[in-house]
């Protein structure tokens, strides 16, 4: 079940609201379909599927919450390698709808815990450039972030069985 973000929240509860809402809406976007129905790629060249979708957003959680914002740089990618990058999408017949889903809400926990208290104007340093980003701008980017990957769900949901939605 969804449930709406705050409309007359303070900030942080707006922006956790909003997070929280798109997490719930790719949760949604996977109910009733089994394991097969969840590996079914898009149309060629993308290997993109709501299983893939799920394992890739396992690693972004993963890697905006606790590996930057926890400082746990150590931290190993959950799927994903230097030889295979696209390996959450790419290698999804390995998974399934238990293993990918304990993981990705897992490092949905791990993400809460390492944001609660942490004030939304606090430092997260990016790794790709030398770069750093206040906590609100992580919110922000990662709203954006499953809002575009709920528009593709959107898409392999319609193509599995029909199902459309907002």
């Amino acid at each position: 079940m969804r449930i709406e973000p705050p409309v007359d929240g303070d900030e942080r509860s707006t922006l956790e609201g909003f997070l929280d809402y798109h997490r719930q809406t790719l949760a949604w976007k996977c109910e009733g379909l089994t394991d097969e129905q969840l590996r079914t790629r898009a149309l060629p060249p993308s290997t993109m599927s709501l299983l893939g979708l799920i394992r890739h957003m396992a690693e972004v959680e993963r890697s905006w919450f606790r590996r930057r914002l926890g400082g746990q740089t150590d931290l190993p990618f959950i799927y994903v390698t230097d030889e295979d990058p696209d390996a959450d999408f790419d290698r999804v017949d390995e998974d399934g709808r238990a293993g990918a889903f304990k993981t990705w809400e897992s490092e949905i926990a791990a993400a809460r815990e390492a944001t609660a208290g942490v004030p939304l104007d606090g430092v997260v340093h990016r790794t790709r450039e030398p770069l750093t980003v206040s906590v609100r701008w992580v919110y922000f980017h990662m709203i954006e972030e499953y809002a575009r990957h709920n528009g593709h769900a959107d898409l392999l949901r319609e193509r599995i069985d029909g199902a459309t939605g907002e």
